[in-house]
C-alpha cells in the first residue's frame, strides 16, 4: 500500500496531467457554428433534432401558422391521449400510476378486466430475489441513491435466467420486473445508506399486493409505514405525470440508443438511470428546492413581492444563492406559455399545502414563478415566454410527503421505467437500426515521432 508521501506525490502527479488534458482539448466552440453542427442536438431555435419516430407519447408547445411557429399552451400524449384528459378522467378512481403504464406499454387503455389483471400481474413481479437485500443491497451502500439502483438494477443481470435474451416476450417479462422491484430498490437503498451511515434504525417492510405503487412507496418509506389517503393520491399523480415524455429527452434517447446496441434489459435501464441522475435532467428539483431553501433564508417576508423580486434579480445577477444566474424551474425546451405536468403538480401541491397548513409556503412559490417569469423575459429581451416547468412544484410536493431530497430523483425513475420499457420494446419491434451519429473532426493531423526523439 502506498504510505502518505508516495500519495501526495501520486496527486501532484495527477494534476500535471489535469493541466495537459485541459490545454489539449479545449475547443474553438465557434467551430460548431462553422461546420453546422447542431451542439446538444438541437436546432438553432432550440427545439431537438429529428433523430427518431415513436407513437408513445407527443410533447407540443407550438403550432406552425403560414411558416411561422406559434406559443402555445403545453400538450402532452400519452399514447394519444392527452395527459390532462387522463388526469381528469381519473377522479374516480383512487391509483392510476399502473392503469398509465399499461397503456404505455401496450397502446391503450384497459377496460376492468385487463386492468383488474394488470394490476395482480404487476404486484406478482414486486418482489426482489432472496436474500438479495442482504447480499447487493446492504453491502456498500451508496450516498447517492441513483447509483445504488444502478447497481442493483445490474446484478439482478446475475439472477435472471435469460439475461441477454432480446425476444419481444422475454424483454416484457423483464420489463414488468423492473417496473415491479424499482420502488423496492430505491426506498432499501436508502435505507441501507441511513443505517450503516447515519446510524438509523433499519426497517425493511416488504410490499403489499393489495396497495398501488405510490401507497407501497410512503409504507416501505415510512417508519411507521402510515400514511393519508390524499398523500397517496398526490403522489400517484406525480408518477402519472413523470411516466413519460418523449422520446427526445436525456433518459429515453439513452434508453434508444443503448437498445439499439442490442445489448441487455438491465444494461440499457441502468445506462438511462445513469442519464436521469444528472442535474441537468432527473436532479433538476433538487436544485429548485435547495433554491426556495435559500430564498426563504434571505427574504423575511414572503408576502412582500418587492423582497422576492429583490432577492431574485440577486440570482440572476449571479450575487446570491449558487451564482449561476440560473432560476432553477423556470423555462423548457419545448413548453413556452405552460407546462401541462406544471399545471397538474400545481394544483396537487394547492390541495397538499392546504390539508397540511402550508398555504403561505404554497403562495411563496406563486410568487416567485410569476416574478421570475416576468423578470426572465423582460432581463434576458426573450423572444418567447417562458412557463414553470415540472421540477418547479415536485420538489415541495415531495417535501411535504416527508420524501428525503436523497429520494427525489429516484422517485422520478420509479415513474419513467414506464416510459424507458415502453420506447425500448418500441425500438427493438420496429428492425432497431444501430444509432451512431457522426462528429466532425477539427483537430490536426500530425506526423509520428519516436519516443527517444520527444522532447
Amino acid at each position: 500500500m502506498l504510505n502518505d508521501i508516495d500519495r501526495e506525490a501520486r496527486d501532484e502527479k495527477l494534476l500535471t496531467l489535469l493541466d495537459r488534458t485541459l490545454n489539449s482539448q479545449k475547443m474553438d466552440l465557434s467551430l460548431y457554428e462553422q461546420y453546422g453542427v447542431k451542439r446538444g442536438l438541437r436546432e438553432s431555435n432550440g427545439r431537438g433534432v429529428l433523430t427518431g419516430l415513436t407513437e408513445i407519447s407527443d410533447v407540443n408547445g407550438h403550432k406552425d401558422v403560414d411558416g411561422v411557429s406559434i406559443p402555445i399552451e403545453g400538450e402532452l400524449y400519452f399514447q394519444g391521449y392527452k395527459i390532462s384528459d387522463l388526469i381528469g378522467g381519473f377522479h374516480n378512481r383512487r391509483f392510476n400510476f399502473e392503469e398509465i403504464t399499461y397503456l404505455l406499454l401496450f397502446g391503450d387503455l384497459p377496460d376492468k378486466k385487463e386492468l383488474r389483471e394488470f394490476i395482480t400481474l404487476l404486484s406478482q413481479y414486486r418482489e426482489l430475489p432472496p436474500k438479495f437485500v442482504r447480499d447487493v443491497i446492504m453491502k456498500a451502500p451508496s450516498a447517492n441513491i441513483m447509483n445504488g439502483m444502478q447497481r442493483s438494477v445490474l446484478t439482478l443481470y446475475s439472477y435472471d435466467k435469460a439475461p441477454d435474451d432480446t425476444s419481444i416476450p422475454n424483454i416484457l417479462r423483464q420489463a414488468l420486473l423492473l417496473i415491479g422491484v424499482m420502488p423496492l430498490i430505491s426506498v432499501y437503498n436508502y435505507h441501507a445508506y441511513q443505517h450503516y451511515h447515519n446510524d438509523r434504525s433499519l426497517i425493511i417492510r416488504y410490499p403489499s399486493e393489495d396497495l398501488s405503487t405510490a401507497e407501497n412507496i410512503l409504507r416501505m418509506l415510512r417508519d411507521d409505514g402510515a400514511y393519508t389517503d390524499l398523500e397517496a393520491r398526490v403522489l400517484d399523480e406525480c408518477l402519472v405525470i413523470h411516466a413519460e415524455h418523449g422520446g427526445g429527452n436525456n433518459s429515453t434517447f439513452t434508453t434508444h440508443v443503448v437498445s439499439s446496441t442490442g445489448t441487455d434489459t438491465y444494461s440499457a435501464v441502468a445506462a438511462s438511470l445513469a442519464s436521469l441522475k444528472g442535474p441537468k435532467h432527473g436532479g433538476a428539483n433538487l436544485k429548485v428546492e435547495n433554491m426556495f431553501t435559500d430564498i426563504k433564508a434571505h427574504v423575511n417576508n414572503w408576502s412582500n413581492e418587492d423582497a422576492i423580486q429583490a432577492y431574485l434579480e440577486k440570482i440572476m445577477r449571479k450575487e446570491a444563492f449558487d451564482r449561476s444566474g440560473l432560476i432553477y424551474g423556470m423555462g423548457h425546451a419545448i413548453y413556452t406559455l405552460s407546462d401541462p405536468r406544471a399545471v397538474i403538480l400545481k394544483d396537487a401541491a394547492r390541495r397538499l399545502s392546504e390539508a397540511k397548513g402550508l398555504e403561505e409556503e404554497f403562495a411563496l412559490y406563486e410568487s416567485v414563478e410569476k416574478i421570475s417569469a416576468r423578470l426572465l423575459t423582460e432581463r434576458r429581451k426573450l423572444a418567447k415566454p417562458i412557463c414553470c416547468n415540472v421540477d418547479f412544484y415536485s420538489g415541495f410536493i415531495y417535501n411535504m410527503l416527508g420524501i428525503p431530497v436523497q429520494l427525489f430523483t429516484p422517485i422520478f425513475a420509479i415513474s419513467r421505467i414506464s416510459g424507458w420499457c415502453a420506447h425500448r420494446m418500441e425500438e427493438l419491434i420496429n428492425d432497431s437500426k444501430l444509432i451512431r451519429p457522426a462528429y466532425k473532426y477539427v483537430g490536426h493531423h500530425r506526423s509520428y515521432r519516436k519516443l527517444e526523439d520527444r522532447n
